[in-house]
């Protein structure tokens, strides 16, 4: 219970055995700092000796100033201990700043570093990720190594410097009550850990409690928590269990109040013990007038002195554990293979200059985890300006054919092009500028609607929005508001209908102007009316661009001038409206239409 690697905790120790993390990495994060680490160093190094001047100006005014009268002595030691408290104070302060200034730094080229690696994953990462544990690396983990970027690293050479600077003039002053302080020291210092491992794992098992309460809070009274409590009556429930974990930060709370007041009784008991015993030792007989008061004094003040920084480094590996499990987690995702990278020298694809011929060549593509292709063999060519519907069964491969149009995913075989520009050779922001998206589950952003909307054009001007809304048959909606365009969307737009969260989402597509359009079951979860007002603002959104049209309902693609029907991941019929009809395939089926006789032999469109 006592040894500094009993307290470790075990999930941090499998994180390491898992993941270990190089000294030459953790050093690579500091590498471009050297400059400041070496006066900090410096910094430290000459705090922890000249604190120790203090103890030898203080035996002198004991010793010799004050029992000779010797006033010149007594002015230079009284002058001399303030000097050392105003530089020791001064260079403390910077200690602290560099230390900070390079820690800070360090956490946000880390966080920075996995923010940009993780928004450069896969569509497939996210979806086997829970975006809490991703939040968790960038803000909990990277915070937590502050610690021991700003604090612990400069602890140990402090502390490491101050106990041997402080044993050396220990045995200075006196190698006889040194060899005392070898006696009384380590129980003193066993004692006092003790305790601070006991507060530490009640302070760890509040935390924990501390980050459950959060989970329910954020459950229980975010939008969709909130909904579905009340619609499945789960309000006790979640009380109760509320109320449970209430209840237990409390205990945890007043344990570790308690264990702190004992560590604080526990320390005042030691630091009364020790001069006691140097206090006892100098007067005993053996050595009674061999040691000056003012040795006593002096020695006690340093033996104080060198019990804190021991017990900072006796502290240091459980710390030091926990810190690399950080290091390795916040590594793990640095590590992460991306499987969609952006070219490195890609082909300039400016927007004005972009005709939007699309074409599927062989493509196939498989999930990384998968072991069969979703899609094989598709060859699709969608001329500039004209329309592509793409019908089909639920897991036939549609909206993985939307997601290789917008590079969410690349191809495992294959390639798909724009103007014979394969996709993995445009740059991710001016692909975006070319390739627009409405999807069903439209996202809108916590903010105003004016700020929705500039995230396709933030150079637009308000007669720009307006138009856009306008074309959008949103603008109604809009003006009606008390705060009109200011007005405040909510979390993920849940101030507004389905069908008006798709008409703003189609408003700020016509804002990015795309050449190529891609509508994903845009008008699928809405009711006929809603659907019929939406289905009037893609027209106008549809108009002069190649569009991929993914739809369940049929009726929204009838008017495509291409209909292609997959099937397991392969296209099986193509043709427009009318041909798929008459040829009673799989089309017709879809439709439930019954078509007329066709002689055996005659062959389904393609």
């Amino acid at each position: 219970m006592g040894g500094p690697t009993a307290r470790v905790n075990p999930d941090d120790r499998a994180q390491l055995d898992q993941s270990p993390v190089s000294f030459r990495r953790v050093a690579a994060l500091f590498g471009r700092h050297s400059g400041p680490l070496g006066i900090l160093t410096v910094t430290i190094v000459a705090t922890s000796i000249i604190g120790l001047g203090q103890p030898f100006l203080l035996r002198a005014i004991i010793d010799d100033a004050l029992p000779h009268r010797n006033t010149e002595l007594l002015v230079w030691a009284v002058a001399g201990m303030i000097g050392i408290a105003i530089v020791t104070a001064v260079l403390g302060v910077a200690q602290t700043w560099i230390a900070s200034s390079i820690g800070e730094k360090v956490m946000h080229r880390l966080r920075v570093d996995v923010f940009d690696h993780v928004q450069g994953q896969s569509m497939a990462f996210f979806k086997r990720t829970r975006g809490g544990e991703i939040q968790s690396r960038l803000v909990n983990d990277i915070g937590g190594l502050q610690n021991v970027i700003t604090t612990t690293a400069t602890s140990v050479a402090s502390n490491f410097t101050t106990a041997v600077a402080t044993a050396i003039a220990m045995v200075a002053l006196d190698w006889r009550l040194s060899l005392i302080s070898l006696v009384v020291l380590p129980p003193s210092i066993w004692l006092t850990r003790r305790v601070a491992l006991i507060r530490r794992d009640i302070t760890a098992q509040r935390q924990a409690a501390l980050a459950d309460l959060h989970a329910q809070v954020d459950e229980a009274l975010s939008v969709n928590g909130a909904m579905l409590t009340k619609t499945l009556g789960a309000a006790p429930a979640r009380l109760a269990s509320f109320t449970e974990t209430s209840s237990e930060i409390i205990d945890l709370d007043l344990r570790s109040q308690l264990a702190g007041r004992w560590r604080m009784a526990t320390m005042s008991i030691v630091f009364a013990a020790i001069p006691a015993v140097i206090y006892l030792a100098a007067g005993m007989p053996q050595v009674a007038g061999t040691i000056s008061i003012g040795t006593v004094v002096a020695f006690t003040a340093l033996q104080s002195s060198i019990f804190r920084p021991i017990m900072g480094l006796l502290n240091v590996g459980a710390q030091w554990i926990s810190s690399m499990a950080l290091l390795s987690r916040i590594f793990g995702y640095l590590d992460l293979p991306v499987e969609v990278p952006a070219p490195t020298d890609p082909v300039p694809m400016p927007r004005d200059a972009v005709r939007g011929d699309v074409r599927f060549d062989g493509v196939a593509y498989r999930y990384p985890d998968g072991d069969r292709d979703v899609l094989s063999g598709l060859d699709l060519v969608v001329p500039a300006g004209t329309s592509l519907a793409l019908v089909g069964e639920t897991g036939s491969g549609k909206s993985t054919i939307a997601a290789l149009m917008v590079r969410l995913a690349d191809p495992t075989a294959g390639s798909v092009t724009i103007d014979g520009v394969d996709l993995r050779d445009i740059a991710p922001d001016q692909l975006a500028r070319v390739v627009g998206v409405v999807t069903q589950e439209t996202y809108l952003s916590h903010t105003t609607i004016r700020e929705n909307l500039r995230q396709a054009n933030p150079d637009a001007t308000d007669e720009q929005l307006w138009q856009a809304l306008r074309a959008a048959q949103v603008d109604g909606v809009v003006r009606s508001l008390p705060d009109g365009i200011e007005t405040i969307v909510g979390a993920r737009g849940h101030r507004f209908s389905g069908g008006e969260r798709q008409r703003i989402a189609v408003a700020r597509t016509l804002l990015g102007n795309p050449k190529v359009l891609v509508l994903d079951e845009a008008t699928s979860a809405l009711d006929t009316e809603t659907e019929r007002e939406l289905q009037a603002a893609l027209d106008v959104l549809i108009e002069g661009r190649t569009t991929l049209t993914i739809a369940h309902r049929l009726s929204t693609v009838r008017n495509a001038d291409q209909i292609v029907v997959l099937d397991q991941g392969r296209v099986v019929e193509r043709g427009t409206h009318e041909e798929l009809l008459s040829a009673g395939g799989e089309y017709a089926q879809l439709a439930g239409w019954r078509a007329p006789f066709r002689p055996p032999g005659t062959p389904v469109p393609q």
